[in-house]
């Protein structure tokens, strides 16, 4: 996990997610998760498809889609999946950053937040917002 030993630059954070989600469309998922003070990722990537995936899938082909679970199998559709903009709070330690799927933002979004720790400054989360 990274830790600051001061408050971190937005930048310095928005660097560790791109890094974070990097990994994940890779399916590293275990280095992705040593990233981060983190939320369960089968959570977050599970939110993931059923916001981008399985939200775009007509009727028709999910009659005749595959296991319920197959987009944990399968992590392939995670290479569709891009990080749009980052939206700060006042305090500079909350943020979510908005996800594309196919170039269209989708309805889930990824809520971190730095926060102190004995050694300094960590980043937690994901934590899905809908």
């Amino acid at each position: 996990m990274k830790i600051w030993t001061e408050h971190p630059a937005q930048s310095e954070v928005e660097a560790v997610v791109r890094h974070y989600f990097d990994l994940l469309r890779a399916g590293r998922i275990p280095e992705a998760e040593q990233l981060v003070d983190h939320a369960p990722v089968r959570h977050v990537l599970r939110s993931l498809w059923d916001g981008s995936v399985e939200a775009n899938t007509d009727e028709d082909e999910a009659s005749s889609s595959p296991a319920a679970d197959a987009w944990a199998q399968d992590l392939s559709w995670l290479a569709e999946l891009e990080l749009a903009d980052f939206h700060w709070g006042h305090s500079g330690t909350n943020f979510y950053v908005e996800i594309s799927y196919r170039t269209q933002i989708i309805e889930v979004s990824l809520n971190f937040r730095v926060k102190p720790v004995d050694a300094g400054w960590v980043l937690s989360g994901p934590a899905t917002l809908w």
